[in-house]
């Protein structure tokens, strides 16, 4: 795990029943601030920090302002929450507040897990420290590394990122490296860490929900959702609305979706307030501090819909939407003396239609490499209740568990995954693992309908949302055929992006020379295919590896994006002992004679047990040759 550490005595670490670290392990129990050799366990095998590159970048470490730790345990709950999430032992009884109570364990809670603290409460993570700890990492002989970081665009060229180049010198060892793919949707092109060698993330919601009644006082009952549980007793309030009581030094519109210091203190005070959502202000978290400063005893805020539950320690925040938000301002401009009573939140599940892509799920084409589809898969990052480290100055009382959302949460789901599937098929490749979770992705929820991405508004998910789709870890086990890749193969797709091969040796970390060579922008062997720009016909290869019964007939399949004709050939692949790999062609035909927008479609592999699906996204464009002036 790259973050921002662990706090090792979380029961999520406990060590009952595992093993001895194994005898190639090579890691180190780095000791520093409130961290020693016996924080390391069976379990936590492995604890290193990085501060060098930081203080370089940065300056020396400033902790006035907040708890932090000179040492791996981590002082943000961050690192804490993801690597619970990846690798935690089982935990009876866990809640938040309450809420969402059951056992709680990780995606492989037997794997041992080895901690490298390279980001720090400032928020601040050194390109130089996440090198260091990617060589480490290397050198100590990790599986699979979880790393939920990155910058939003502009993405730096591959020969640049320093994850990236991190990445590609882990996966040339067979390490899997899986990050975030970004919390900057529901916009396009906002998608990061899209190196093809990567798995990407995307979010997605669960079919947990914590529903909150909201009374007014006409005993009209709406229904929102929050973290709350106490605070508040079983009465009603008055409620208020921001804009009616902006503060003299902000305006109606600040005021409307209770910006900073937008309302008025005397005004606000001993009431609820309503605060609407606004270009400006996506998240209720400013509008909580808001209410919370003015001494306002609870919050409901109207947001575009949206499953993510904002957490609110020191008042109630109901989360509603716009309808319900504009029913209760005609409810107050109705009456007098407007009340609204608030009532504890309780846990549903199997109630909420799920998966849905989160609507902050970072969204592609990626802004990069445009024909290398992103994100890859989506996994489960919204509400999600892991281990969280008491030292973080962010709440009062200190929690041990906490919900959290995000593709940082997403990101360790599949972590998980991967080290439960590598340990299955050890001898499986990065890419070989990245195919089995792409090709055996749902796209369907759990009434066989298209799953939903979440936005404004909501829309049917494609491939941009969710890559492949919602992961599927059992059918991920036994795929049937996988698309495989080497390093060459990558090598060959930064020499096709025009990086000169000085700069592509400093990335491999050996002499590279560049040679002339087939499209490998849309060849790379990749689970999917994406032609940006198709103007007549282009023909692109695949190969696929029989990981199935050895002898195997498939039938290739094709749901064709709109305005393409689409064929395979050969359209049957026969494996035996002796044919393990067979490579096939698709031929895509535009349709159309004017510039379009992306579509989508999918080939199919199928044998009567496998169904191996790659998503085709296509978008064609002007071919001059159809100008007649």
């Amino acid at each position: 795990m790259m973050d921002t550490g662990i706090w090792p005595e979380s029961e999520s670490f406990r060590d009952d029943g595992m093993a001895d670290a194994p005898t190639r392990w090579k890691g180190i129990c780095q000791a520093g601030e409130e961290f020693n050799a016996s924080d390391c366990s069976r379990k936590i095998i492995g604890a290193r920090w990085y501060i060098k590159g930081y203080e370089a970048e940065f300056g020396k470490l400033n902790t006035t302002q907040g708890v932090e730790f000179l040492s791996p345990r981590d002082a943000v709950g961050h690192g804490t929450h993801t690597s619970s999430t990846a690798a935690g032992s089982l935990v009876e009884n866990v809640s938040f507040a309450g809420l969402a109570r059951g056992l709680a364990r990780g995606g492989a809670p037997a794997s041992w897990l080895a901690v490298y603290k390279i980001c720090w409460s400032t928020g601040g993570c050194s390109s130089a420290d996440l090198l260091a700890a990617f060589d480490d990492a290397i050198s100590d002989g990790v599986d699979v590394l979880s790393v939920s970081l990155g910058a939003p665009p502009p993405l730096p060229s591959y020969v640049d990122d320093t994850l990236a180049i991190g990445s590609f010198h882990a996966v040339a060892k067979g390490i899997t490296v899986v990050c975030s793919g970004g919390n900057s949707g529901p916009y396009p092109q906002t998608v990061i860490n899209t190196a093809p060698w990567i798995i990407t993330v995307a979010a997605s919601t669960i079919d947990r929900a914590f529903p909150t009644a909201i009374t007014l006082g006409n005993n009209q009952t709406f229904v929102g959702q929050a973290f709350y549980t106490s605070g508040l007793r079983d009465r009603f309030y008055p409620i208020v609305y921001g804009e009616d009581i902006a503060s003299t030094i902000s305006d109606e519109d600040s005021a409307r979706s209770c910006d900073d210091g937008s309302l008025n203190a005397t005004l606000a005070r001993g009431k609820v307030v309503l605060c609407f959502q606004s270009r400006s202000q996506r998240s209720a978290t400013v509008a909580i501090s808001t209410v919370t400063a003015v001494e306002g005893i609870g919050l409901i805020f109207a947001q575009f819909p949206s499953k993510d539950v904002t957490v609110s320690s020191r008042i109630p925040c109901v989360q509603v939407d716009f309808t319900i938000g504009t029913s209760l301002l005609t409810y107050m401009e109705a009456t007098r003396n407007p009340l609204v009573k608030i009532t504890s939140s309780r846990t549903v599940i199997r109630k909420q239609i799920s998966p849905e892509v989160a609507v902050f799920s970072s969204r592609g084409p990626s802004s990069l490499s445009p024909s290398v589809l992103k994100p890859d898969v989506a996994a489960p990052g919204v509400n999600i209740l892991a281990s969280w480290s008491p030292a973080s100055s962010q709440l009062d009382p200190p929690l041990n568990f906490k919900m959290e959302s995000g593709t940082s949460m997403s990101c360790p789901h599949i972590s998980g995954i991967v080290a439960l599937l590598k340990a299955i098929h050890p001898s499986w490749t990065p890419a070989m693992i990245k195919s089995a979770l792409v090709t055996t992705a749902s796209t369907k929820d759990q009434y066989s309908q298209n799953i939903v991405a979440e936005g404004a508004p909501h829309k049917q998910a494609d491939a941009f949302d969710y890559g492949g789709g919602h992961v599927d870890a059992n059918r991920a086990v036994n795929p049937g055929l996988v698309y495989d890749a080497e390093i060459s193969d990558y090598v060959c797709l930064l020499c096709f992006m025009g990086y000169n091969s000085s700069a592509i040796s400093t990335m491999t970390g050996k002499p590279t020379k560049c040679k002339e060579s087939s499209n490998c922008l849309v060849n790379l062997n990749l689970p999917s295919i994406v032609i940006p720009n198709l103007k007549r016909g282009v023909t692109v290869s695949r190969v696929v590896t029989n990981v199935g019964p050895v002898n195997s007939i498939y039938t290739a399949r094709v749901e064709a994006p709109v305005g393409t004709y689409v064929r395979v050939k050969p359209s049957v692949l026969s494996f035996n002992s002796s044919m393990t790999k067979l490579k096939f062609r698709v031929i895509f035909n535009s349709l159309l004679r004017v510039q379009g927008r992306y579509s989508f479609g999918n080939l199919f592999w199928e044998d009567g047990l496998h169904e191996v699906r790659i998503p085709l996204v296509i978008r064609t464009v002007i071919d001059d040759s159809y100008a007649e002036t």
